[in-house]
């Protein structure tokens, strides 16, 4: 039976101001469904806690210290994040709509999608710090507007799983950054979320070792991108990590 305490539900709503400012992926609309992301107000004070495909988060604030490997899902104190109990089936070839809580307007940045193949299962996978994985999407600044803007009118972001991948088990890495004090270092603030996917379909493609990286490892303080004045830099901003896996 599941139990939710009066105490942590009251709690949630007294620090709601708190983390309006920030946010995560709450849903995720696949070709096999709708799921729910985690939510870090409620999903710790269930007991049982709800089933997810998402990795859990310790709150919707980013990781900063570029060191960490909270980096990879967004864990809590150089954690990491625990595997997920479930996974979700998606058609190669299809698109992910992703849907983050409200994000504020002076939050502006690129967005970045990265995913890696489980060995076995995702629901016992660690990547650690080795080079599994690859960027499937990247969208930075057009002609003065930011990746990140459609979120703040609460557009969810489509990314499309590249129809060639080897069917397989794989971890998506959905993350967004918010450049508004990124002038200096650590200053960029990152929000990953993690999720867990069995691609179907007939592809044969994986990437080559050149297009694998690590979390952390992928991103140091002199990556371009990672320092970076929204308010009086280049009309043109470079996106951090590897090129696109394309398949």
């Amino acid at each position: 039976m599941k139990t939710f305490t009066l105490l942590s539900a009251s709690l949630s709503l007294l620090f709601a101001p708190l983390i309006s400012a920030h946010g995560y992926v709450q849903q995720a609309v696949l070709s096999s469904g709708t799921y729910a992301g985690y939510n870090p107000n409620t999903d710790p004070y269930y007991s049982p806690p709800p089933q997810r495909i998402f990795r859990k988060i310790p709150g919707n604030g980013p990781v900063q210290d570029l060191t960490l490997n909270d980096l990879q899902c967004n864990g809590y104190l150089n954690s990491g994040s625990a595997p997920a109990p479930l996974q979700a089936t998606v058609s190669a070839g299809s698109t992910m709509y992703l849907n983050w809580t409200t994000w504020p307007d002076t939050h502006k940045g690129p967005v970045i999608t990265y995913m890696a193949a489980c060995p076995g299962s995702c629901t016992n996978y660690m990547p650690g710090t080795a080079k599994v994985w690859f960027k499937i999407q990247q969208a930075g600044l057009n002609n003065g507007v930011w990746a990140s803007d459609q979120l703040i009118d609460n557009i969810p972001y489509q990314v499309k799983i590249p129809s060639t991948l080897k069917p397989g088990n794989y971890i998506v890495r959905h993350e967004l950054w918010a450049l508004h004090a990124a002038y200096t270092y650590p200053g960029a603030q990152i929000y990953p979320s993690c999720y867990q996917v069995t691609v179907t379909g007939s592809g044969t493609k994986t990437p080559s070792s050149s297009q694998l990286v690590a979390f952390p490892g992928a991103y140091t303080p002199t990556t371009p991108g990672v320092v970076f004045d929204i308010y009086q830099g280049p009309p043109t901003y470079p996106i951090p990590g590897p090129a696109i896996f394309t398949g």
